[in-house]
C-alpha cells in the first residue's frame, strides 16, 4: 500500500496511477490488512491488531475518497482537500500513538512503520496548505515503511529457509509468543478497544476541523470517513463479543449509529437544498442509554464510564440544535470526543501491551464495592455456565435491547409526507433496529439460543424492511393489499415467538407481545385504519419494555445476581431445561473439581468428562448400577459397546501372566494414546473388580481397552479405579466437542459434568483389533485421529 501510494506522489502532478484504479487497489489492501489483523488476534493480543485495523481503516475511507475524485464527483479544487484532511489529520495523530506505544514496549519495527505512516500523512495534510513543500517528502516517508516492511520479510524468509537458526534482529516471533502466552489472557484488557476509540477520533475530527475553520464546509467528501468508521466499530463490536467485553461492544455498537447518521445528515444536501431535521425525543433517549451504560461500565473500568459520559452531552448538543450535525454546538463536543478518544485510546494501548492488566481505577471501584453486600461484580464471563452449544462470543442480548429501544423511539418521529427522508430516521432505524439487531441475534444464535435469536433476527427484518418503506418514500401514499399480507405472515411468526416465550422468562414474552402492537400499527396503516396516535402509543409501550430488558441485561452482565429480574417461565415442563439443572458443571483446571467428580463416580454416578479426543460419558468398574445407569441414558446400541479404561498398565500387571508377550509389548507401545484396542475376553477382567458391570462393557467374545493421552482423565481414573467410558451423545449423533454438549444432549441424565471448553480433537480414537495379533494380524474397527500407517 505504501509503495503505491510513494509511485503517486512521486510521479505527481503526472499522476502515474489514476486516482480511481489506486482507490479500487487501497480498498483491496485495506481488506487483507483487516483479515491479518484480526486472524492475529485470535492467536495472541498485539499492538499489530490495533496497527492492521486502523490502517484499513484509514485506507478503505482514503481509497473511497479517491474513488470519488476520479470519478468527478468532488468538482471543485479544494473539495478533494477538504475531504482527504479530516482523516488524515486523526491518522496522523493516531499512528504517533501506536507509535510511542510501540516504542515503549520494544516493538520497534511495528513503531517504525507506525511512525513513517504517520510522518507521511503529516506531510500530505502541509502539502495541501503549502506547495513549497513538495510531494517526495510523502513519498520518502511510503518509502521508510516499505524498506522496513521488506526487512521484515526477508527476516522471515531467512528463518524458514534455516529453520530458526538465522533471525534478523526484531523479525524473531518466538519470543514474543511466549512473552505474550507468559501474560496470560485471562483478565487481559479488550485488545479491540483501542481501534474502536481511535475510530471515535476519526468520525469527530470531521466536525472539528470544520468548527477551527481548517475545512471549508461539511460536505459529501467526509461521508467516506464517517462511514468507514461506522463500518469499522460495527466489525469491532463483534469482535468485542469475541473478547468476552459486553459493555465496551454495546458502546461501539451506540457510536456506529451516530457515525451512520453523521453520514446520512451530510448526504442529503446532495439531492435537497435543505439540511435534515432530527427527532429530538430520540436523542433524548439515545442520551439516557448512553448515561446507563456509563453508569455500569464505570464500575468495570472508572475512565471508559467517564468517558461515555462526553456521548451522553453529545447527544444533548445534538437534541438541543435544529440543524444537528451542522450546528457549533455539536461540532464543539466533537473536540472533546477528539480529545478524550486519543487519551483514553493511549490508556488502552499501554494496557494491552504493558505489564498493566487494568486501566486505573477499577481496584478503588472493586475495594468499594467489596463493602457491599447486595451488589458484587462478575469476576470475567464463566465459560463453565450451562446453556446449550458453545460460543467463543459473549452475549449480546444487552445491544439488542437497545436497538429496540432506539427504533421504537425514532417511530414517534411521524416527519413530512411530502419529503420523508427529510426527518433523520432511516439510520436510527435501519441501522440501529435492522443491522445491529441482526448482529445481535446472530450472536445469540452462536450462544445456541434458539428462539432468542430468532426473535432478533425476524425483529431485524421487520425494521429494515419497514424503515426503508415508510421513511425513504418507498410506501409513498399508496397502501396495497400486499403488503398487508406480509405483515400478517410477520405476526404469524411473531405470534409463535410469544407462545415460545410462555416457556422462557415473563420478559421475554411482554418483550414479543409489546412488539405484536406495533405489527399490528403496522397492518393498520396498510388498510388505511389506523387510528390517530396508535402508533405511537405501540412504539412507547414497546420502547419502555425494551428499556426494562436492557436494564435487566445490563445487571446481569455486570452484577452477580438479578438486581432486574427477567421472571421465571410462565409455562414450566419438565425435562431439560426445567428450572435449574442439578448436573454440576465444574472447571476441569481445580484439582478440587476433579475429586469431586471423583466422589460422585465412587457413589454410583455418571459423568461427562474430557480426553485426549472428545468428550466422554463414564461411570465406575466398581459400580454396577452406575454403568448399568449409563447403558440406559446412552440408548446404546448392540454393536457399539462399551469400553473399559485405565490409568497405567500398572493396573494390570496381577494378570499379566494372562496376556502374550507380543499383545504386553504392543499395549506399552501403544499407550498412553487415542488408541483403543480389542482384545479377547478372559479372566483378566475379573482383576480389575467389575463385578457384575462386566456383561454391559464389551461383547462376550472381546473387550476395548486404552490409556487415554489426557492427564486429567488419568488423574480421574487414578482416584476411582478402571472406568467404563461411552461416548457423550446417543447413539447414531455426532460426537460431543465441549462440556455444554454433554448437557445438551443427554439432559439431567449425567450427575456432573468436567468443563474443558472445546476438545483438543473433534475426532475419536482409533479402535484396533488384536485379537488375532499373535498370528501377525491386526484390523480396524474404526480408523480415527491416529492413522493406520502409525498404528
Amino acid at each position: 500500500g505504501s509503495l503505491l501510494l510513494a509511485v503517486r506522489f512521486y510521479s505527481s502532478p503526472a499522476q502515474l496511477i489514476p486516482s480511481t484504479a489506486l482507490g479500487v487497489l487501497l480498498l483491496i489492501l485495506s481488506a487483507l490488512l483487516a483479515y491479518a489483523g484480526i486472524r492475529r488476534s485470535l492467536r495472541n493480543a498485539s499492538l499489530l491488531v490495533p496497527l492492521c485495523l486502523t490502517l484499513s481503516a484509514f485506507w478503505s475511507g482514503y481509497g473511497v475518497i479517491l474513488i470519488l475524485a476520479g470519478q468527478g464527483v468532488l468538482p471543485a479544487p479544494g473539495d478533494a482537500r477538504d475531504a482527504l484532511v479530516p482523516g488524515l489529520a486523526t491518522f496522523t495523530l493516531a499512528l504517533l500513538l501506536l507509535a510511542v506505544v510501540g516504542f515503549l514496549c520494544r516493538e520497534p519495527v511495528l513503531a517504525l512503520v507506525a511512525a513513517a505512516v504517520a510522518l507521511a500523512s503529516a506531510h500530505e495534510v502541509a502539502l495541501h496548505y503549502s506547495s513549497s513543500l513538495g510531494p517526495s517528502a510523502v513519498a520518502c516517508s511510503h518509502l521508510i515503511v516499505c524498506l522496513v516492511g521488506g526487512y521484515f520479510a526477508l527476516g522471515r524468509i531467512l528463518y524458514f529457509l534455516s529453520k530458526g537458526k538465522v533471525a534478523l534482529p526484531g523479525t524473531d516471533l518466538t519470543k514474543e509468543k511466549a512473552q505474550e502466552q507468559g501474560r496470560g489472557s485471562a483478565g487481559s484488557p479488550n485488545p479491540f478497544a483501542a481501534p474502536g476509540l481511535l475510530l471515535n477520533m476519526l468520525s469527530a475530527s470531521v466536525f472539528c476541523c470544520r468548527l477551527l475553520g481548517v475545512t471549508h464546509g461539511l460536505s459529501l467528501g467526509h461521508v467516506p470517513w464517517l462511514w468507514a468508521a461506522g463500518t469499522f466499530q460495527i466489525g469491532i463490536c463483534v469482535l468485542s463479543y469475541r473478547a468476552m467485553d459486553v459493555l465496551m461492544a454495546t458502546a461501539f455498537g451506540f457510536t456506529s449509529i451516530l457515525k451512520f447518521a453523521g453520514g446520512y445528515c451530510l448526504l442529503y444536501p446532495t439531492w435537497q437544498p435543505e439540511e435534515p431535521s432530527f427527532p429530538t425525543p430520540f436523542l433524548v433517549v439515545f442520551s439516557i442509554l448512553f448515561a446507563v451504560l456509563a453508569l455500569f461500565l464505570s464500575l468495570q473500568s472508572p475512565v471508559d464510564g467517564l468517558y461515555l459520559l462526553v456521548f451522553v452531552t453529545y447527544c444533548i448538543a445534538l437534541a438541543c440544535s435544529p440543524r444537528g450535525f451542522f450546528a457549533g454546538g455539536p461540532q464543539g463536543v466533537a473536540g472533546a470526543i477528539f480529545v478524550a478518544s486519543a487519551l483514553v485510546a493511549l490508556m488502552h494501548l499501554y494496557s494491552v501491551r504493558a505489564r498493566a492488566k487494568t486501566l486505573p481505577g477499577k481496584a478503588a471501584v472493586k475495594a468499594l464495592l467489596a463493602r457491599s453486600s447486595l451488589l458484587k461484580l462478575r469476576e470475567g464471563p464463566d465459560p463453565h455456565a450451562p446453556y446449550l452449544g458453545y460460543s467463543k462470543y459473549a452475549d449480546a442480548e444487552v445491544l439488542a435491547y437497545g436497538c429496540s429501544v432506539l427504533a421504537s423511539f425514532a417511530l414517534t418521529a411521524t416527519g413530512d409526507p411530502q419529503a420523508p427522508l427529510g426527518t433523520v430516521v432511516i439510520p436510527w432505524v435501519v441501522v440501529a433496529g435492522g443491522i445491529l439487531k441482526l448482529l445481535g441475534g446472530s450472536v445469540a444464535f452462536a450462544r445456541g439460543k434458539t428462539l432468542e435469536s430468532s426473535a432478533f433476527i425476524l425483529y431485524s427484518v421487520m425494521w429494515i424492511i419497514w424503515g426503508l418503506t415508510r421513511y425513504s418514500g418507498l410506501y409513498g401514499t399508496a397502501r396495497s393489499f400486499h403488503a398487508a399480507v406480509g405483515i400478517v405472515a410477520f405476526m404469524l411468526f411473531n405470534s409463535f415467538i410469544v407462545f415460545c416465550s410462555l416457556f422462557l422468562n415473563m420478559a421475554w414474552f411482554f418483550y414479543s407481545l409489546t412488539f405484536m402492537l406495533i405489527a399490528v400499527s403496522f397492518l393498520l396503516d396498510a388498510i388505511h385504519a389506523l387510528p390517530a396516535g396508535y402508533d405511537i402509543a405501540a412504539s412507547l409501550i414497546f420502547g419502555l419494555v425494551s428499556f426494562y430488558c436492557f436494564l435487566a441485561a445490563l445487571s446481569s452482565s455486570t452484577f452477580e445476581g438479578c438486581c432486574f429480574p427477567m421472571g421465571r417461565p410462565m409455562v414450566q415442563l419438565s425435562g431439560v431445561g426445567a428450572g435449574t439443572t442439578k448436573c454440576l458443571h465444574l472447571p476441569a483446571r481445580k484439582a478440587s473439581s476433579v475429586k469431586r467428580i471423583a466422589d460422585i463416580l465412587r457413589n454410583g454416578g455418571t459423568c461427562g468428562i474430557p480426553t485426549d479426543t472428545v468428550y466422554v460419558l463414564v461411570a465406575a468398574c466398581s459400580r454396577p448400577d452406575a454403568v448399568e445407569r449409563a447403558h440406559r441414558s446412552k440408548r446404546q446400541a448392540q454393536d457399539r459397546p462399551m469400553s473399559l479404561w485405565i490409568s497405567s498398565l500398572k493396573q494390570l500387571e496381577p494378570a499379566k501372566h494372562l496376556f502374550t508377550p507380543l499383545l504386553w509389548d504392543f499395549m506399552e507401545a501403544a499407550w498412553p494414546s487415542p488408541i483403543s484396542l480389542v482384545i479377547a475376553r478372559g479372566e483378566w477382567v475379573d482383576f480389575l473388580g467389575m463385578k457384575d458391570s462386566a456383561k454391559y462393557v464389551g461383547t462376550p467374545q472381546s473387550v476395548a481397552i486404552r490409556i487415554p493421552d489426557c492427564s486429567v482423565t488419568t488423574h480421574l481414573i487414578d482416584l476411582v479405579g478402571p472406568i467404563v467410558v461411552t461416548s457423550a451423545n446417543p447413539t447414531g449423533e455426532a460426537d460431543t466437542t465441549h462440556h455444554n454438549q454433554v448437557y445438551a444432549k443427554l439432559g439431567d441424565k449425567v450427575d456432573a459434568v468436567l468443563c474443558a471448553g472445546p476438545s483438543p480433537e473433534n475426532i475419536a480414537s482409533t479402535v484396533v483389533d488384536c485379537t488375532k495379533i499373535d498370528s501377525g494380524n491386526i484390523g480396524f474397527f474404526r480408523v480415527g485421529i491416529i492413522p493406520k500407517s502409525q498404528v
